[in-house]
């Protein structure tokens, strides 16, 4: 009985945790959104090189490594706005009612901002490091790849183009 008890409470404990893990629904539909996006305006071969360099053989899963990766940025999206939006309030509420109205769209607010800015940065990355590597990919893969056989090289590439435009 006890173990019954006992496997009943640590299974009530890890769903909420997988549920958070996961994202929402609607961020988990952005993020799905996002990547599509991605994928039709960088096109498929540079998507699965930037996503899924080395993970199979046909990178069949690309689209669940950049889904899980725009649900993480979401998420810390989010909780940065939450920390800017409470500092905005804090400083002048009368300012932030008249810009925002209330808090919830003064997070959403911030939060789309910063995912369209990502989003962009990532798409020009990537056109840029798929013309560079487009122009020579012995050289390409020398400059960005890591590893044994380098394969990771475009997604450096894109990560370091990112990074300096942030």
């Amino acid at each position: 009985m006890r173990k019954l008890i006992l496997m009943a409470l640590l299974v009530a404990l890890a769903i909420p945790a997988a549920a958070i893990a996961a994202g929402t629904p609607a961020q988990n539909a952005a993020a799905q959104a996002t990547c599509r996006a991605q994928r039709s305006q960088i096109g498929a071969a540079a998507f699965k090189l930037l996503y899924a360099p080395t993970a199979n053989a046909n990178q069949a899963n690309a689209f669940g490594k950049c889904v899980s990766g725009a649900v993480k940025s979401e998420q810390a999206n989010a909780a940065a706005a939450v920390a800017s939006c409470k500092a905005a309030q804090a400083a002048d509420r009368a300012a932030f009612k008249t810009q925002y109205g209330s808090f919830g769209k003064c997070i959403s607010a911030k939060t789309s901002a910063a995912d369209k800015a990502h989003q962009a940065a990532t798409i020009a990355a990537a056109k840029s490091c798929k013309t560079e590597r487009a122009a020579g990919v012995a050289a390409f893969t020398t400059k960005y790849g890591t590893g044994s056989n380098k394969s990771d090289a475009f997604g450096k590439c894109v990560a370091g183009k990112v990074k300096t435009t942030s």
